[in-house]
């Protein structure tokens, strides 16, 4: 990767990535398909932003590796996909597209996608972040992502759980979310639920 916090898209069919510097503000010119999540998942990346031609092998196996030495699975980022794929990977669920695109989408739910590692808690959790209803933060995002999983563990979680293990359709395990008890408001019973196109967003990489 040449620059840290770039989001690297895979092409589908294709050797080549794109690495645009600043993912959120980009607009119009070529739509990139993210392979790892499948044809949901897309970015537009204005005409004038130059693509690097890499080897898809040094991105492909668990090419990260986390701010403690750890590896991890991601598509070669630090952006919100490469967080999903920390948490499911802490929590030994699939990392999966129909597993990613509802933990986007969940993220999405709770925080703007354009800073969704506000606080270093992009789920709001409670658990060891030091803040009620889900208010507090995190030294960083990959502690977040451990504690998320810890969370998604618990005998209070298991419905959500068994759908990420079950890699179940997007709206199951969307639904698996809405119907337990992380939202007291339940994300009005599905009403605000983001059921979209998440963009790929990196997040600064001190965040990391």
């Amino acid at each position: 990767m040449t620059a840290a916090g770039a989001a690297v898209l895979f092409l589908a069919g294709s050797a080549m990535v794109a690495m645009p510097a600043n993912a959120a503000s980009l607009q119009g010119g070529t739509v990139y398909s993210n392979q790892l999540l499948g044809e949901r998942q897309t970015l537009k990346v204005a005409a004038d932003v130059k693509t690097e031609t890499v080897e898809r092998s040094k991105f492909d196996s668990a090419g990260f590796t986390r701010p403690d030495g750890t590896p991890a699975i991601t598509v070669g980022g630090l952006t919100n996909v490469d967080w999903a794929a920390l948490v499911l990977q802490d929590g030994k669920f699939p990392v999966t597209p129909n597993n990613l695109t509802v933990m986007l989408q969940w993220m999405d739910s709770e925080n703007d996608p354009n800073s969704w590692w506000l606080r270093n808690n992009p789920l709001n959790n409670g658990l060891g972040s030091g803040g009620g209803a889900g208010l507090g933060s995190y030294d960083n995002l990959t502690t977040a992502a451990s504690y998320v999983a810890q969370q998604l563990r618990r005998d209070l979680f298991s419905g959500i759980a068994a759908a990420l293990d079950a890699s179940s359709a997007v709206t199951v395990s969307a639904q698996a979310i809405i119907d337990s008890p992380w939202a007291g408001g339940h994300y009005d019973y599905g009403a605000i639920w983001h059921a979209v196109d998440v963009p790929i967003v990196a997040a600064p990489a001190e965040d990391w």
